[in-house]
């Protein structure tokens, strides 16, 4: 099977703060990863919240991930927050956003191991 072109982020950036940034990366989680995704209502109780702090580099690549919240139970769902944000970048350009080029995004998973960025959530 042939793998699935990423989509490419936009040449101009779609947003003018770190706001509206989160909102695009939350859509470009879910865009990269329709098979590890899911949208909709999130169901309660959720089987775990990772949250990672991704800082990135100038052209929106990942510079660097750590993990701020490690749940107690479904650990590995971490590993594939991380390997979805890596998926996901490049991120567009954040130069002209103010530094530290950083976010962090929380993640809710489902029982079966899919995920919705929580700013996609709000």
């Amino acid at each position: 099977m042939a793998a699935r072109p990423l989509p490419a982020p936009a040449s101009r950036a779609p947003y003018r703060n770190w706001d509206e940034f989160r909102l695009h990366a939350g859509r470009r989680l879910v865009d990269t990863n329709p098979q590890a995704t899911f949208t909709g209502p999130v169901p309660e109780p959720l089987l775990a919240i990772p949250v990672l702090e991704v800082e990135l580099n100038a052209d929106g690549s990942v510079r660097n991930i750590l993990v701020q919240r490690q749940p107690s139970q479904a650990r590995d769902t971490v590993q594939l927050a991380i390997e979805a944000v890596r998926r996901a970048a490049p991120f567009g350009d954040v130069s002209h956003l103010p530094r530290p080029w950083k976010f962090s995004e929380v993640f809710l998973f489902r029982d079966d191991r899919r995920f919705k960025p929580r700013a996609l959530d709000q």
